[in-house]
């Protein structure tokens, strides 16, 4: 009979006979071990691939992975925004309102004085030396946008004409410099601008011309003698 043990497996308390089963079972059990370290290890470096690969010495693998090289980073693309346009030097800003320097060419300088004056232009009147009182060209030029209150200059064909100097004796400075201004004239102040005309030169009722300068004296009126004997202390 048998007692079922055919391999001869040796039990606790049985003396081992040959000794080859229990060191069959030794070293089957340490291939085992030996075994399950490396697939844990294999294991375990796929799953971190995932992420990122080892580097540095292992621990739990006992062997040494070379690091990865990092990836070469790509060039940072920078994206500026274009700046505003700046407006040019030479580039006249256009005026608001579209006024223009009218058709003044070829018409009477007094004429295109006035036409200046009512649109509130400025005007400065240079004479020539030919024959006439038209206007020959005008600066800036007839069609040029301006501003109220740009002073267009006149060129006149012949020269400045003749004019009378008004009486302006007695007359408020301010009123004064406006009557000469409207006979082609131009004020020049001796004592201020308050006050009444006192005296004036050229004299009231002298030829001049255009463009040329009245001197005036303002100031209080002085007192007119009556005529009658101070009263006695």
């Amino acid at each position: 009979m048998t007692d079922g043990n055919t391999a001869r497996e040796t039990y606790p308390g049985e003396p081992d006979g040959s000794g080859s089963g229990r060191l069959a079972k030794l070293l089957g059990g340490g291939l085992a071990v030996v075994l399950l370290a490396a697939v844990g290890a294999t294991g375990g470096w796929l799953l971190a691939a995932e992420d990122d690969p080892p580097s540095g010495r292992n621990a739990d693998a006992g062997a040494t992975v070379p690091a990865t090289p990092s990836e070469t980073p790509s060039p940072t693309v920078r994206t500026t925004a274009p700046s505003a346009p700046r407006p040019s030097a030479s580039t006249p800003s256009t005026p608001s309102g579209g006024l223009t320097v009218p058709p003044v060419v070829g018409t009477d300088f007094e004429d295109a004085r006035d036409e200046l004056r009512d649109l509130r232009l400025g005007w400065r009147l240079v004479f020539g030396t030919g024959s006439g009182r038209d206007v020959r060209s005008a600066e800036p030029p007839v069609g040029s946008a301006v501003r109220r209150g740009t002073t267009v200059a006149l060129y006149v064909a012949g020269p400045a004409p003749e004019v009378s100097v008004p009486d302006l004796l007695d007359d408020d400075c301010s009123e004064a410099a406006d009557d000469l201004v409207e006979e082609g004239l131009y004020p020049r102040y001796r004592t201020g601008r308050a006050g009444i005309v006192t005296a004036q030169d050229p004299e009231p009722d002298s030829t001049s011309y255009w463009n040329a300068t009245v001197t005036l004296t303002c100031g209080e009126e002085s007192a007119e003698p009556s005529g009658e004997p101070a009263p006695a202390p």
